[in-house]
């Protein structure tokens, strides 16, 4: 029998994001969000290559990232609507960490192995801020995925991209239970 860490897993199985716009001050300090960046850091990695970087984003960085929003070549035909949603996840946040995807050149390591691995690093800042007792959440948006944004706002070479931004506060409200997969329906055993 291996052994367990029974708080570990009863972790990951009640784990739960909280939305980004419940979150306020206070938010972890430089000394307080190294621990979970350095837990992040420790995510599978095909060749070591660590695929992944992060930005973090303090309030005067975020209200910089919420004006460019509008100027950006993505919300160029958008509604205003959808500019102020996209605004809004900036303007919420007092702390956000830029994931950015750092795809590094390999004859061994397929550029989609390298995006799993930013990916797990997500999960993991996630998963570290929410064990920390902070509330988290992951958010992406069209403005990550404009390289307009991310170059002009986060200086992003060609060969990076903002796998997502984790949003790390103080929890103002509990969010409810959300429905889960039916882990039966989804599972497939193949035995033979």
């Amino acid at each position: 029998m291996p052994d367990a860490n029974p708080e570990a897993l009863d972790f990951l199985l009640t784990r739960r994001s909280r939305p980004a716009k419940t979150l306020g001050l206070p938010v972890p300090d430089r000394a307080e969000l190294m621990p979970l960046l350095t837990a992040a850091a420790r995510t599978p990695d095909h060749g070591k290559l660590e695929p992944w970087r992060f930005v973090v984003l303090g309030r005067a960085a975020l209200d910089r990232l919420s004006a460019a929003v509008p100027t950006c070549d993505a919300a160029q035909g958008l509604d205003d609507k959808a500019i102020a949603k996209a605004q809004k996840q900036f303007d919420d946040a007092d702390l956000a960490v830029a994931v950015i995807e750092v795809q590094r050149p390999s004859p061994k390591i397929p550029a989609i192995e390298q995006t799993y691995s930013a990916g797990a690093v997500c999960l993991g800042l996630l998963n570290a801020a929410l064990a920390a007792g902070w509330g988290a959440n992951w958010l992406s948006g069209w403005p990550s995925h404009d390289p307009s944004f991310v170059q002009t706002t986060l200086n992003l070479t060609a060969a990076e991209r903002v796998a997502g931004f984790i949003h790390i506060g103080t929890e103002k409200e509990a969010p409810p239970e959300r429905p889960r997969p039916d882990i039966q329906a989804i599972t497939t055993w193949a035995d033979a």
